[in-house]
């Protein structure tokens, strides 16, 4: 048994090496003969011994209508390999870097568009032991499709390659290719929610002091007109349904001395420690309460919006990231 894993697990690093070397890693991948590779599926193996057995059949008995069967079955089978060729054949797929956010233990979507200017059809795309994305056509028009990941942990993610299959038009060929569009996303550490406490920070010796809850992280100050673009957590849905419009609720800003969220590097239980920081930037990031991220590895100055949250959470995702791993390639 074990010498059997190790023979599979040596035959598969030497097999990503060689497609390495004849599919090398791209942020766009246009699939030509060199990357694409074909054989018959079950189907079609067993197509083959049809033919194999009414030509035994025709040539024994000379029967010139069973050989003529068996050369147009043949036919059909060369011609499926082309069809199966050309179907592939152009097709484009490009990474994007705008993927949504994504926390530990929940599944992951990662984004790609294709295009294929002769036009596709049926084709499979996944990564290595995940679900399998159908597109159901590809025209010379990009669209999008988004390919699941499941079983994230925090830090940076790179799924790997995407296997790109198809076994149109007939199902007796199966075509398919493996492209690695050198995909690498930051997974944010799961939220756990706890209670909100933040720290001050002593501008004279740099130590942190305990502070109390910031009056104004929870309560409401009144209502404002909607401007695009706001989060639609805050839309104030109750004065919608009485019909006076588009509202968001605004919440009291923190005064005072630069409030922190620090972490407790002494907790032996890192994982949660950060998890319950991940809840604190979401909570107070909902309520656009400025906040600073002291952590031992970087600091991030008080700030408020979107791409302050982005920052903090990619932090927390980062923190002692080499003692995890999340490369599945």
């Amino acid at each position: 048994m074990k010498s059997g894993q190790g023979i599979r697990q040596r035959f598969t690093r030497v097999f990503g090496r060689w497609l390495s070397r004849r599919i090398p890693p791209s942020s766009s991948i246009t699939l030509s003969h060199k990357s694409i590779f074909i054989l018959p599926t079950g189907l079609g193996f067993s197509w083959l011994m049809l033919i194999t057995i009414l030509f035994v059949f025709g040539t024994n008995y000379q029967n010139n209508l069973v050989m003529g069967l068996s050369f147009l079955l043949f036919s059909v089978f060369n011609t499926c390999i082309i069809y199966s060729y050309k179907n592939l054949a152009g097709l484009s797929l490009t990474r994007l870097t705008n993927a949504p956010d994504t926390f530990a233990s929940q599944l992951c979507y990662v984004p790609v568009l294709h295009s294929c200017p002769n036009e596709a059809f049926e084709i499979h795309l996944s990564f290595a032991g995940q679900q399998i994305e159908v597109v159901k056509k590809v025209s010379a028009e990009t669209t999008e499709s988004s390919l699941s990941f499941n079983g994230t942990v925090r830090g940076k993610l790179n799924p790997g390659r995407i296997k790109v299959e198809s076994r149109f038009p007939l199902g007796l060929c199966r075509v398919w290719s493996h492209v690695d569009l050198s995909i690498e996303q930051i997974i944010f550490a799961k939220p756990i929610k706890a209670n909100l406490a933040l720290a001050s920070l002593s501008n004279d010796n740099n130590v942190e002091s305990v502070g109390k809850y910031v009056a104004g992280v929870d309560e409401f100050s009144g209502l404002k007109q909607y401007v695009k673009g706001e989060s639609l957590k805050q839309i104030a849905w109750k004065q919608l349904a009485q019909g006076r419009g588009m509202l968001t609720k605004e919440f009291q800003q923190p005064q005072g001395t630069p409030l922190w969220i620090t972490l407790d590097d002494n907790d032996y239980n890192l994982e949660v420690n950060l998890s319950r920081l991940s809840w604190q930037v979401e909570h107070l990031s909902s309520k656009h309460q400025i906040f600073g991220l002291k952590l031992a590895e970087a600091t991030i100055n008080p700030d408020h919006g979107e791409q302050h949250r982005i920052n903090a959470q990619t932090q927390l995702a980062l923190y002692h990231n080499h003692q995890l791993s999340n490369n599945n390639g």
